[in-house]
């Protein structure tokens, strides 16, 4: 089959040698030798310049690189389906204090009563940026590092959102624009980043300065919660509140420009691993329904005066 030739292809450039590959696959030599000349014949073009001490790709090879190292990933996944999780199966999962702890920490009992055999540790996100080992991370800011394979989770829908008590006494927003007349809230990495808000395929920057910024979720939400100021949260942190009427949504209009891509991280060489594919499996069948927006509830109507 061309696409087992494909993935050896890319096997013996990943270990740079014909007798790594080998080693790593549990095959002979001879076999991978004869997979890559097989899909040679087959493309017609010479993917390999060999010599004793080393290989290195042709233009044919470099061409065709990134085609079979996806190939050799949806092999390896494709049989690791196929493979039971082993009992005592070790799982390292890193998550942070943002979506992470919101969304991974939730599903960890259901996952351990649906994978008895597996024995599960959470690490803090930090761990791993220090170097720590991981198999699966749940990441929100787009990195994916040469080696690692990246599985999307979904796009959270942020809105502006704050409570009543917030509220009382003041003119609601109408546009973006006078949002500068409110404390706002929002979630990022540093103290210079910027909440922009897109409608009808354009885009604005909202003015001024913000009165938190944070990485903690949980926190923002405390904070809005309280009545500190307008936030820009995830929806799905919303919709208690919002029902509940402890919550008000602000320019429904008007969604957030930038919202974060969720991520599910893992090592190249662990990706395929049947206790990670188990758990990368699960993440998706239950956090995308988490994160898809929820139907539009009527707005409270909080007690706020007009604009004079």
């Amino acid at each position: 089959m061309i696409a087992d030739e494909m993935a050896v292809f890319a096997r013996v450039v990943e270990m740079n040698g014909f007798t790594a590959a080998a080693r790593k696959l549990q095959v002979p030599k001879v076999r991978v030798s004869r997979a890559v000349a097989a899909l040679e014949r087959a493309l017609g073009a010479r993917l390999l310049e060999r010599t004793t001490r080393r290989i290195a790709l042709t233009t044919a090879g470099r061409s065709i690189l990134a085609h079979c190292q996806r190939v050799a990933l949806e092999v390896e996944a494709a049989r690791a389906a196929l493979q039971p999780v082993a009992e005592g199966a070790q799982l390292r999962v890193a998550i942070d204090q943002g979506f992470g702890r919101l969304l991974v920490a939730p599903l960890v009992p259901r996952f351990l009563e649906r994978f008895p055999q597996v024995t599960l540790r959470l690490i803090n996100a930090e761990e791993v940026t220090d170097g720590a080992a991981f198999d699966v991370e749940l990441r929100s800011d787009g990195r994916v590092a040469a080696g690692e394979v990246a599985n999307s989770l979904g796009t959270p829908p942020m809105i502006l959102c704050a409570a009543p008590n917030y509220l009382a006494g003041r003119a609601l927003p109408q546009s973006p624009s006078e949002l500068a007349q409110h404390a706002m809230l929002w979630a990022a990495a540093g103290p210079d980043s910027v909440l922009r808000l897109a409608k009808d395929g354009g885009a604005v920057t909202v003015p001024g300065t913000p009165r938190l910024v944070a990485q903690d979720l949980t926190a923002l939400h405390a904070a809005v919660a309280a009545g500190l100021g307008i936030g820009a949260l995830p929806e799905f942190m919303c919709r208690n509140g919002l029902a509940m009427k402890r919550l008000v949504r602000l320019l429904p209009d008007w969604e957030v420009a930038d919202p974060v891509e969720l991520t599910a991280v893992s090592p190249a060489d662990r990706a395929a691993e049947p206790a990670v594919r188990s758990f990368v499996d699960f993440l998706s069948a239950n956090i995308v329904p988490a994160l898809a927006g929820a139907p539009e509830a009527p707005e409270a109507k909080p007690a706020v005066r007009k604009a004079s």
